[in-house]
């Protein structure tokens, strides 16, 4: 076969040919891909809603609903449910204050707002200061745990804030920040509870109706 000359329009020609090969393959592997991703974050959800709530028998992400927090933001609610009763909810929450951006939590309170357990979902904070918020909070050491507590007595704060929660060492922006993200989930929690501010998650219908301090 004759080699194609050097020309301008030959290598317009071979570029357009190996673009065109080139997002054929890269969309048939994302055809192949794309489901296996989505079961895969799919388990992990449901991995950590069984971790931050009472036991349950209901299908939590198929049921789950928007509820709006008390500074007007939306967080997503899977609610848990046993024999048809209501045992608990998880609570999709976010923060845009720490030290290094957006922190994403997943929270769980049983019925009476007793916070069940939490797992830190995603962040960007300092390896060793505030990434041991995942651990921190949980740990039974001074007034760190913050496991057990009601969020019905009030929202939980610092004690340099004036409440009892001991912050991460050299990381307070973080740990209000963390702490702000688990107020975020009850008050959502509390309002959807009480009636008001819970929308459907799909249609999005109504069904009912400060930094500072030191850190890193």
């Amino acid at each position: 076969m004759e080699k194609l000359k050097s020309t301008l329009p030959n290598m317009l020609l071979s570029l357009t040919l190996i673009c065109v090969s080139a997002g054929a393959i890269l969309a048939g592997v994302n055809m192949y891909t794309s489901g296996p991703i989505e079961m895969s974050k799919a388990a992990a959800l449901e991995r950590a809603i069984k971790e931050v709530t009472p036991e349950f028998d209901n299908n939590p992400i198929s049921d789950a609903y928007m509820a709006v927090t008390s500074d007007g933001d939306s967080l997503l609610i899977y609610p848990a449910t046993k024999d048809g009763q209501p045992v608990g909810v998880a609570v999709d929450s976010n923060t845009k204050n720490g030290f290094s951006g957006e922190i994403k939590v997943i929270v769980g309170f049983d019925n009476e707002g007793t916070l069940v357990n939490y797992s830190v979902l995603q962040h960007a904070e300092t390896p060793g200061l505030g990434s041991k918020m995942q651990e921190w909070f949980r740990t039974d050491k001074n007034n760190q745990n913050v496991i057990g507590k009601s969020l019905a007595d009030g929202n939980l704060a610092v004690t340099k804030d004036g409440g009892n929660i001991d912050a991460i060492t050299a990381s307070t922006i973080t740990s209000r920040a963390f702490l702000n993200a688990i107020n975020r989930a009850y008050s959502a929690y509390k309002g959807a509870d009480a009636g008001t501010g819970a929308t459907d998650a799909v249609s999005g219908a109504t069904t009912q109706n400060t930094e500072g301090g030191n850190n890193e």
